[in-house]
């Protein structure tokens, strides 16, 4: 788990800081307090939906186009105290001076050359919610101009992120006390320095605590599955996957399926039926773990074929479609808006079980 920096910037909010520090102990054991060893003990869900969403009527389109295409690296937060949706301004403001003030210390950025100032913007992505229970998507941007730069040049965007939760664990949030917001998911696009100095500003503003978030071989295997599932509605164009193997040295072994020899695999692993009501059209959209391990032994299986390699000796490290692409490292790329919702879910369950409370 990621630790604040042990130098602190002096801001205007340092008494605000100094004040949640001598009361965070409390804090956190009202918030443990409230659990039980059941909600930190759950699994991944054993089946999901695959939906597609037409949300480009509903999520802004630069807030989309921001979200789409562009690599995030991953990260998992636990609830936050006292956020508050309806003071962004004033976050973006303390986070900009937080930032200029580490800068001033040595401790923030270098983004392609002295920096002269930094612009920080916090803004809501509405539309991509799915339930009541989940809290608004937050979308932060840094924006901020070279010191040699002209006068009529534009700032440039040097770091990104946001924080979500998309159908997130029902139980779990009715849980909380009312003063926690749960936004666990956290993806980040930018140096490392200044990520670090934003998730500082989030744990000593917010109390809460950032960890890194691997996309595990379980969730690999689930996004191998969901994304070939929409191949008729979105082409998934190819199945690509890295498998390393425990060899020294280590081996990785590319493997490419045809896009139409994967569906084909896929629609002979699924469960067979033949007309179908409106009630069992939606069930057949909805995948079950035991599907997902009949098509993972059947890629492996046609592998061992023909290569004479047992692909169960080694992990699962990275796949791709040309509905995105996720690392076992925590790296994920969406690349048809119209999944978003189905990847993120994926993703907000990943980071609630990961987090340590």
């Amino acid at each position: 788990m990621e630790r604040p920096h042990n130098s602190v910037a002096m801001t205007p909010t340092d008494s605000v800081v100094a004040q949640m520090r001598s009361k965070s102990k409390s804090y956190m054991q009202s918030y443990r307090s409230c659990h039980t060893p059941g909600l930190t003990a759950r699994r991944l869900n054993s089946s999901r939906r695959t939906k597609s969403h037409n949300i480009i009527e509903k999520v802004n389109p630069d807030d989309l186009a921001l979200l789409v295409k562009t690599e995030w690296q991953l990260s998992y937060v636990t609830p936050l105290y006292q956020f508050r949706h309806t003071q962004l301004r004033s976050y973006s403001r303390q986070l900009s001076a937080f930032i200029t003030a580490e800068k001033q210390q040595g401790l923030a950025v270098e983004v392609e050359g002295l920096q002269t100032s930094f612009r920080v913007s916090f803004s809501v992505v509405r539309g991509l919610g799915e339930t009541d229970n989940d809290a608004e998507t937050v979308l932060i941007q840094i924006h901020s101009k070279p010191v040699f730069a002209g006068k009529d040049e534009p700032l440039k965007l040097v770091w990104s992120g946001w924080l979500t939760c998309i159908n997130g664990n029902p139980e779990y949030l009715h849980s909380l006390p009312k003063d926690f917001t749960c936004l666990p998911l956290f993806g980040s696009r930018g140096t490392e320095n200044l990520t670090s100095s934003v998730k500082s500003w989030f744990q000593q503003t917010f109390d809460c605590c950032f960890g890194p978030l691997e996309i595990s071989q379980t969730c690999l295997q689930w996004l191998v599955a969901l994304w070939t599932n929409c191949h008729v509605e979105s082409s998934i164009q190819h199945l690509k996957m890295i498998w390393t193997i425990p060899v020294v040295p280590p081996l990785q072994i590319t493997y490419t399926v045809n896009s139409q020899d994967a569906w084909d695999l896929w629609n002979s692993v699924k469960n067979p039926s033949l007309e179908r009501t409106g009630e069992e059209e939606a069930a057949a959209r909805s995948i079950d773990i035991e599907e997902v391990t009949r098509f993972m032994q059947g890629l492996k299986s046609h592998f061992y074929r023909h290569f004479r390699l047992d692909l169960s000796a080694g992990r699962l490290s990275q796949v791709s479609t040309a509905l995105g692409s996720a690392k076992f490292s925590g790296r994920i790329k969406m690349s048809n808006s119209r999944y978003i919702i189905t990847t993120l879910t994926l993703l907000t369950e990943c980071a609630l079980l990961k987090m340590p409370i």
